[in-house]
Formats: structure tokens, C-alpha cells, sequence
């Protein structure tokens, strides 16, 4: 009898962390059924991504050397353009169709169905664009090296947009301008994240190590990852009240 006592906590606290990790999924696969059914809307940010990276160019030299050189730089700037673009809605929709009372009253944890939010939303606002980057670096004429760092460091770097401009838009969630707030808070904090990026392809074309700056990128990450799911939760929470 005290054998199966003591083990009832220990397969309470089991079901309850099933439970909340079946919370979390069901919330990623509701927001991917959404993005599917507005596929205008979902495939947005790599339209953008596109055509701002392709268009560029246009203004610039057509020096192969010159676009090599600017490349980094203007494929970055747009990747971060792009994921911002529906980062307004993130979580104003839920607040419009109730869904956001439901989330904090739900005894799953807050910050994990926020977490699932913003992975979902990097799977139709992040990934493509770096599935889509070795397209662009071709069109600059990028080497295969500097492309592949390049597709690395935004495989790294747009979680830490998603997860940045995620806690934008919960801070600003219900408030008029919305979205010009989120570009003021999330910019400055992005810079940093821009800045790796192309320095770890610029490295890669001088013939050096590109790790320096892809480990910065990957320690942002990290810290990212850690932070903002509480940052989001207590927004959410303060927007509830």
C-alpha cells in the first residue's frame, strides 16, 4: 500500500506533463491549420523575402564582385523584414476570437502553449525563407560555402526573430499601432542578430572561420529560447487581466 502511495504523485505529475505537452501540440497544429487556410497570408513573408532580396539588386551595380559583397547584408535585412510582417496578428486574433482567455485559464502551462505558438509560427514565417536562401545566394553569386553559411545562420538566427518578435507582439497585444510598436521594440534587438549573420558570411568569403559569429548567433538562441517564453507569458497574462 505505501509502495503505490508513494508512486501516485510521481504518475500524477507524469499525466499532468503528457497533458500539457498534448496542449502544446494541439495549439502548433490549430495555428498550422490556420496558416493553411490563409495560405495568402502564410506564404506573405516569403514572397517578401523574395522579392525584396531579388529586387535589390536592381539598383545596385551589376559588379559580380559588388553584389558578393552587399549580399550578406541585403539577404539578412530582408529575412528580418519578413518574419516580422505577421507577427501582429500572432497573438490579436486570439484575443478577437477568445482563444488568448482560454490559454491562461487552461491548466497548461502559459509559456508552453506559447512556446508552441511561436514554433508554429516560425514553420510557415521562418523555415521557408531559409530553404529559400541558397536561391538567393546563387542569384548574388555566392560561392557554395558562403551559401551554406548563410543557410545556417538563418536556420539559427529566425528562431531568435521569431522568439524576439513574439514577445512584441504579447507586449503590444489589444494596443492601437500595433504593429509600428513591434517593429520599435523588436528592431534594436534584432540588429545584433543581423549583424552575426552577415559577418559569418563575410568571414566565409575572406577564407576564414565563420564559427565566431554562428556561435554568438546560436548563444542568443539559447538565451531566447530560456527567456521569452516567460516574457511572453507574463505579457499574455497582464493583457488578460
Amino acid at each position: 500500500m505505501s509502495h503505490a502511495m508513494a508512486r501516485t504523485p510521481a504518475a500524477s505529475g507524469d499525466a499532468g506533463a503528457y497533458q500539457a505537452l498534448r496542449a502544446a501540440r494541439a495549439m502548433w497544429r490549430r495555428d498550422w491549420r490556420l496558416a493553411l487556410r490563409r495560405r495568402g497570408e502564410a506564404l506573405l513573408p516569403l514572397g517578401f523575402f523574395l522579392v525584396s532580396a531579388a529586387l535589390q539588386p536592381l539598383g545596385l551595380s551589376p559588379e559580380p564582385a559588388l553584389l558578393r559583397q552587399v549580399a550578406p547584408g541585403l539577404i539578412w535585412s530582408a529575412a528580418l523584414l519578413a518574419a516580422l510582417l505577421p507577427l501582429p496578428a500572432l497573438f490579436a486574433q486570439d484575443q478577437a476570437d477568445g482563444s488568448l482567455d482560454q490559454m491562461c485559464l487552461s491548466p497548461a502551462p502559459l509559456w508552453l502553449l506559447a512556446t508552441a505558438k511561436v514554433a508554429g509560427h516560425w514553420c510557415w514565417a521562418g523555415a521557408p525563407l531559409v530553404a529559400m536562401s541558397p536561391l538567393l545566394g546563387v542569384l548574388y553569386g555566392l560561392d557554395a560555402s558562403a551559401i551554406l553559411t548563410l543557410a545556417l545562420g538563418l536556420l539559427l538566427g529566425t528562431p531568435v526573430l521569431s522568439l524576439l518578435g513574439a514577445v512584441g507582439a504579447a507586449l503590444t497585444v489589444g494596443l492601437r499601432q500595433a504593429a509600428a510598436l513591434i517593429l520599435l521594440i523588436v528592431l534594436p534587438l534584432a540588429v545584433p542578430v543581423l549583424v552575426f549573420g552577415s559577418s559569418a558570411v563575410q568571414a566565409t568569403q575572406a577564407g576564414q572561420s565563420p564559427l565566431a559569429p554562428l556561435g554568438l548567433i546560436a548563444a542568443q538562441l539559447l538565451v531566447m529560447a530560456w527567456l521569452a517564453p516567460f516574457l511572453i507569458s507574463k505579457a499574455l497574462r497582464l493583457a488578460c487581466e
